[in-house]
């Protein structure tokens, strides 16, 4: 059984979990008038973040998910909610560049400004398979998708910048699990990984997603860009793990009270990066929960990891 990855996501929110002060309610300030993107907005986290960004009154919030009848769903309980929340939906599906180049298209033409992009979606442990590019699935998913929707939206989010007062975003959702990807880390000479475990595949596009916001930040100093780990949160991310495992899932469901995070919780360091005030960002930077920046894994600091990333996903 692969529990070393999941004991470290379970220590890191032990040394670094503190969900210090921060309340989203009272401590997100208005954002009127900004517009922003979310992926795997229909439940989860990514849901949870979009409720508690329409309650500060931003101009519009586009909801992406791969399912439009689940993300109209999600928008008319947000809408339930925040009567007065501008919630759009994008259909994106991550795992195909067709449909991530359709999606930024569609926004493209909708807005004319992006001032915040939470690239939230994920998938976590999921059996051998590729993308629609013939891409491994969670490298394909986690990383190169988001990394095409980015690329895509950065004359917006340019524009945005230069235009609108110079505070425009990008929020890379990682994990602890970066922290045991295996050596060698990024390997542009292995990126299918058939030899090893799904979880192990998991942590490499989790160091992947580390390493994409210290170039964006390299090569895009104008906008502030950042990875955080949310926390250990029981969501749907969890169960194609505790199906193909049946011991972790007994330990699940036996010990997991003591340690998963609610939902609620574990928004919060999206929610903190995205809305607290830039000066408190360091550009690049690596956060856990709640706004805690780590240096992360000893891959994670290695610049020329980053570039040969960077290379390879431009290519």
């Amino acid at each position: 059984m692969d529990i070393s990855r999941l004991t470290v996501d379970i220590g890191l929110d032990m040394l670094f979990g503190s969900a210090n002060s921060f309340s989203p309610d009272k401590d997100i300030p208005s954002l009127d008038g900004k517009v922003i993107v979310v992926t795997g907005g229909n439940n989860g986290i990514g849901k949870e973040t979009i409720l508690r960004l329409a309650k500060h009154n931003p101009a519009s919030i586009y909801l992406c998910s791969r399912d439009l009848a689940r993300g109209e769903a999600a928008a008319g309980d947000m809408r339930s909610a925040v009567p007065t929340a501008q919630v759009k939906i994008l259909q994106l599906d991550l795992a195909s560049l067709k449909s991530v180049a359709a999606a930024a298209a569609s926004f493209n033409g909708q807005a004319d400004r992006l001032d915040i992009l939470i690239n939230n979606a994920g998938i976590m442990g999921v059996p051998a398979g590729k993308t629609a590019e013939g891409y491994e699935i969670q490298l394909g998913t986690n990383h190169l998708g988001h990394a095409l929707l980015t690329k895509l939206l950065l004359p917006t989010m340019l524009k945005t910048s230069e235009e609108k007062g110079g505070d425009v975003r990008i929020l890379n959702l990682s994990s602890g699990a970066h922290l045991r990807a295996a050596a060698p880390g990024f390997d542009p000479k292995d990126m299918d990984m058939e030899n090893a475990s799904p979880l192990a595949r998991y942590s490499r596009s989790k160091l992947a997603n580390v390493l994409f916001a210290k170039q964006l930040a390299t090569r895009y100093p104008q906008i502030t860009s950042v990875s955080l780990h949310p926390g250990v949160i029981k969501t749907d991310l969890f169960t194609p793990v505790m199906m193909s495992n049946r011991a972790l899932g007994m330990l699940s469901s036996t010990f997991g009270f003591l340690v998963y995070k609610t939902v609620e919780e574990g928004a919060k360091n999206s929610l903190w990066a995205a809305t607290v005030p830039k000066d408190k960002l360091v550009n690049g930077g690596y956060y856990n929960p709640v706004g805690q920046k780590n240096d992360g894994s000893a891959f994670a600091r290695d610049q020329k990891m980053a570039e040969s990333l960077w290379q390879w996903t431009e290519d």
